[in-house]
């Protein structure tokens, strides 16, 4: 059996910085000040404007590097200062609140800590909705738990949208796991409708996160418009047993992670299992994706 904790500890295929690992060498260790270095690092897409920064499409395109290293790449060309110089809004990396996730992440494997993004809903967005969002949980060996933090938030957002809790400490009825958010539904404590953005929502799109998740707690972190296995298809086309498999998986991630009986499931289902080849759904349509080729 593998520990949890060890396997959280060292970065995925998505999470390795790989050639440029020594980037990360003298970073701070504390998650306050690399939430601030990602912050410095990256600018939300669709924040972006808020700051007064207009994208052109080549910079919008940004959003579909998967892997921390290509990401860390593109940092590099845009300004090859250390990563603890905070950049230029124009010089900063385009990304969403899963590429904040994925970049934190990625920082605190390289220094040991158990880390992995998480993706789900969250509450503090728009009233009574469940907006489409990554944050992250990291090992606290102090506190003996397992800690949401949103590194999206810097303090700009969190006075936008009247944040009224610590980034750094995430409430567990704010941000909702996909795997809770999928029982919620199920069991008629929330509305499907309620879950998604802009004008993508249902119980379709809980299901997609939700698979999400599961990939990410198996060290796959892909983009939100990634699809396979569970995630494709219309609810009327899932059987029986589909969703008996979803409901027994909900209740293994929702609240405590099962960690053993998740990486089974995953490793053994392939409905679950991320494959070589993808689906990936843009603006222009589907488009297959080889995950070996990026």
């Amino acid at each position: 059996m593998t520990d949890p904790l060890a396997y959280y500890a060292q970065p995925g295929a998505m999470t390795d910085p790989r050639e440029h690992a020594a980037l990360f060498a003298d970073l701070p260790r504390d998650v306050a000040s690399l939430c601030k270095i990602v912050q410095g690092l990256m600018v939300h897409i669709f924040w972006a404007e808020r700051y007064g920064l207009k994208l052109s499409d080549e910079r919008q395109a940004e959003v579909q590097l998967r892997p921390v290293t290509r990401k860390l790449s593109r940092i590099l060309e845009l300004d090859a200062r250390p990563l603890t110089e905070a950049r230029p809004l124009e010089k900063k990396l385009v990304g969403n609140c899963r590429d904040f996730s994925v970049l934190l992440t990625s920082i605190l494997r390289c220094q040991g800590v158990p880390a992995r993004a998480r993706c789900g809903f969250g509450r503090y967005f728009l009233p009574g909705k469940y907006e489409d969002h990554w944050v992250i949980e990291y090992w606290k060996t102090s506190e003996n738990r397992w800690i949401l933090v949103d590194a999206q938030l810097d303090v700009f957002q969190q006075q936008a949208l009247h944040i009224r809790f610590s980034p750094l400490d995430v409430p567990r009825t704010m941000f909702i796991v996909g795997g809770k958010a999928w029982q919620m539904c199920r069991t008629h404590q929330a509305d499907p409708d309620k879950f998604g953005i802009f004008n993508m929502h249902g119980l379709w799109f809980v299901r997609g996160d939700f698979v999400r998740d599961v990939a990410s707690l198996n060290k796959i972190e892909l983009l939100p418009w990634d699809g396979w296995g569970l995630i494709n298809g219309t609810d009327d086309q899932l059987t029986n047993d589909d969703l008996a498999l979803l409901d027994r998986i909900a209740a293994l991630t929702s609240d405590d992670v099962a960690f053993d009986e998740v990486r089974a499931a995953y490793d053994n289902d392939a409905r679950l299992h991320v494959p070589r080849l993808i689906t990936t759904y843009l603006d222009g349509g589907a488009q297959s994706i080889d995950l070996e080729n990026l």
